[in-house]
């Protein structure tokens, strides 16, 4: 058996299909003998490369909608931007490389800038950079790796799989994907789980190794397990799993557009995570009741330069625009930590999770935060946004933050600009200290949303990046259960609702403690949010406030497990 990291779920069983590239190797860099021949050569590159790419974007939104083509938009954002194209000409120009080594020079340095990067997010931006890097050589050498796919099923198997190759797997046969490379927030993975594609990705070089053209195999998405040519015995067990995975879906479509209420009329509310625009189309037709947490900074960190007011705006406005009435909560920046920021130029740090980071640096340059709070406010006249903080510890940071947004409001209605004069603002718990003094922080927003991620890390001090103490990280710990316990009784004293948009929320197993909690919204990744909501529906608050009253007593995670795994078997 191979594993590999689970990125889009569901079981699939077929003969492989091996997309002919590999690891891609550099030309050889000899010196031209005619500089402006090379010059000419890319620029001819770059322009068959944008025609070819809108061309394709057109195609993909005609089928698949605009959310999914805006992925090859941000490819074609790279042509134009200047560290990019513009680095390969001065490599021509400068060091008399062939285009195709120039080509090949930049995008390793920016495939070795995003990949050493400790953010999984930006890691994989790496893949966008091969994909772009790829059609540009293909260009220049005039050859044409245009794949042909078979009518019957298959699974694709491949070195790696860019953004583009995904949008033109033929969705009638292809049964799922599997890479060497790769990881759960490339965008290839983004796009498998929107198109229902089962997938695992970074299975390693073993990969290749193992299977053939026609192999038959087992591909489970939701554990990252392979099997290459089962035996009888485990064909016939992953079959009977398939179909009774089918079942579950069938039976959780028909939940879809039931409400999340338990077995004696209490209501709650089920949201998903969302990290990119492209998302929206998938995640608005999946059941959920809006977003949770859209982490408005991924539309920072893939580029060398800021986006502007116009261009956040116009993402702010398509996730607005896709749900509609249902609510949309737009964390602001957060980057620091795990999140480099090349644009910004933020300062090493010795422990960066605890220095300058989210809501401190928007503080620090209010007018970049100014520039995302203007853009958030024109986007809620087309929907219902609702503003969140990150990482405050200090009331005055709360303050200070919400008189930013008033002189933003202000900009606006002197400009005539129309926005939702009673947009929602609330804050991220998930500092320690602010949970503690949840009741006055409470006071001033109208809501709260509990990050469990990085509380438990801060609470336990733990770093969760790091494989030595992963062990010692739960939020099941006795110490974080009491901190979400008492940011939700504090919420309900003032009057406001408390969610939570940590991994905790699309735990099955924490369902009903959570909900015997008090909280009132749960937001996760939407594939697991079926199996949260038929929880919910299938206990009562009754039940589920006994077993939160019975877990609070405890004193250890393994006390905590134990005990909600007995109850819910």
């Amino acid at each position: 058996m191979l594993k590999g990291i689970p990125v889009s779920s569901g079981i699939s069983i077929a003969p492989v299909v091996i997309l002919a590239h590999a690891a891609p190797s550099a030309p050889a860099q000899t010196a031209p003998a005619d500089t402006s021949k090379e010059l000419e050569l890319l620029a001819r590159s770059v322009e068959q490369a944008r025609e070819q790419l809108e061309k394709l974007r057109e195609q993909t939104e005609e089928q698949l909608g605009a959310e999914k083509a805006a992925i090859l938009s941000a490819h074609m954002a790279f042509l134009e931007d200047p560290a990019f194209v513009g680095e390969m000409s001065s490599l021509i120009e400068n060091k008399q490389l062939a285009a195709t080594a120039a080509v090949q020079q930049v995008s390793d340095q920016f495939v070795g800038l995003f990949e050493s990067m400790d953010d999984a997010y930006m890691k994989e931006r790496a893949d966008d950079i091969r994909d772009v890097s790829r059609r540009l050589i293909r260009n220049l050498s005039g050859t044409d790796e245009e794949a042909v796919f078979p009518e019957e099923p298959f699974i694709l198997a491949a070195w790696d799989v860019t953004p583009s190759e995904t949008l033109q797997l033929p969705l009638a046969s292809v049964r799922g994907i599997v890479t060497v490379k790769g990881g759960a927030t490339s965008h290839a993975a983004i796009l498998a789980r929107s198109l229902g594609i089962p997938a695992v990705m970074g299975a390693g070089e073993q990969l290749m190794e193992k299977v053939s053209a026609g192999s038959l195999l087992i591909l489970d998405g939701a554990t990252g397990d392979l099997i290459v040519s089962p035996d009888t015995e485990t064909l016939a067990r992953y079959e009977e799993k398939a179909a009774k995975e089918a079942a579950e879906r069938a039976a959780y479509a028909a939940l879809k557009d039931l409400p999340a209420e338990t077995t004696d009329g209490h209501r709650v509310h089920l949201m998903a995570n969302m990290a990119v625009p492209e998302e929206a189309d998938a995640l608005a037709a999946s059941g959920v009741e809006g977003i949770g947490l859209f982490r408005s900074e991924f539309l920072f960190m893939d580029r060398s330069t800021l986006p502007d007011e116009e261009e956040q705006f116009a993402a702010y406005k398509q996730v607005a625009v896709a749900f509609g009435d249902k609510p949309v909560i737009i964390r602001t920046l957060d980057v620091g930590g795990d999140k480099h920021l090349p644009a910004l130029e933020l300062p090493q740090e010795d422990n960066p999770f605890l220095g300058f980071r989210a809501m401190r640096i928007s503080l620090a340059r209010p007018e970049l935060f100014l520039v995302q709070l203007r853009a958030l406010l024109r986007a809620s006249a087309f929907g219902r946004l609702l503003i969140m903080f990150p990482m405050i510890s200090h009331l005055g940071q709360l303050r200070e933050a919400k008189r930013l947004l008033e002189q933003a409001k202000a900009e606006l209605r002197e400009k005539g600009v129309a926005f939702d004069e009673q947009i929602s603002v609330g804050m991220m718990m998930e500092i320690p200290g602010a949970c503690l003094q949840a009741d006055a922080f409470a006071k001033e927003v109208d809501f709260f949303s509990i990050g469990t991620n990085d509380l438990v890390q801060y609470t336990l001090a733990v770093d969760r990046m790091n494989a030595n103490v992963a062990d010692l990280y739960s939020y099941y710990h006795p110490a974080v259960l009491r901190l979400i316990s008492n940011v939700i009784a504090a919420s309900h004293r003032a009057g406001i609702w408390t969610g939570l948009c940590g991994e905790m929320a699309g735990d099955p197993l924490a369902t009903e403690l959570l909900l015997g909690m008090g909280l009132d919204e749960f937001s996760g990744a939407a594939s697991v949010m079926p199996k949260v909501k038929e929880r919910i529906r299938n206990t009562s608050m009754e039940k589920a406030q006994q077993l939160a009253e019975q877990v609070l007593a405890l004193a250890t995670v393994e006390e905590v497990v134990a005990l909600l795994q007995d109850k819910t078997e």
